[in-house]
């Protein structure tokens, strides 16, 4: 199945681009990113894996170019500094969901904690369902980015991604790692699943970075 699922979205990407699909040089101003249509429910996307992860058994990995690497468990990581953050969230299979309510641990607050060196450039986030994607440094900075523990008020859920899942809210959503388990600075940019796999690798909404 997963297989099928990974094919079937790889597909997809090629056949757009075949078709001469081509991404926006200016970002759109509308609240709503061009080619997406909103919806009130949350449709589930994964690798066709949803790892059952134990709050005993999770831990977060933050390391790479950093001064100050780090492993943290559930109780370490919730202890940490909370926020709420209302953001849009927005699929790259054209579906957009406004105003989500996440809790959890700003990324800001982890780069505080790790101090990243001068060299650090781009993040790489891994997940337990051997899913990764990457991110430019600059990106996770902004003050909506957090790895994400309750969605509307609740525990996130298996299938949306829990017990955290990243929240990138600027970025299309493969960009959000569901079950992550490590934040690695990088000097270089490495390419994550789906970029590897014919996905943009900026991946901005906005201009319909949807295709590499």
């Amino acid at each position: 199945m997963k297989d099928q699922f990974i094919a079937a979205k790889q597909r997809w990407a090629e056949k757009q681009k075949a078709a001469g699909f081509q991404s926006r040089a200016v970002a759109s101003q509308d609240r709503l990113p061009p080619g997406q249509r909103l919806t009130t429910g949350f449709p589930v996307l994964d690798l066709g894996i949803q790892p059952e992860i134990a709050h005993t058994a999770w831990t977060l990995t933050i390391d790479g170019e950093v001064d100050a690497p780090v492993e943290l468990d559930w109780a370490a990581f919730n202890a940490l500094g909370q926020v709420t953050d209302v953001s849009d969230f927005h699929c790259v299979t054209t579906w957009s969901k406004y105003d989500c309510r996440w809790d959890g641990v700003a990324f800001t607050t982890l780069y505080e904690q790790v101090r990243p060196k001068p060299t650090a450039r781009f993040v790489y986030f891994t997940s337990y369902d051997g899913y990764s994607t990457n991110v430019p440094l600059e990106k996770c900075l902004d003050d909506d980015v957090l790895i994400a523990t309750r969605f509307d008020g609740a525990p996130i859920t298996r299938e949306h991604g829990g017990p955290a899942r990243v929240i990138i809210p600027k970025l299309y959503a493969w960009k959000g790692a569901k079950f992550v388990k490590g934040i690695h600075f990088l000097a270089e940019d490495r390419l994550g699943f789906w970029e590897e796999r014919g996905y943009s690798n900026s991946a901005d909404p906005w201009k319909e970075e949807r295709y590499a």
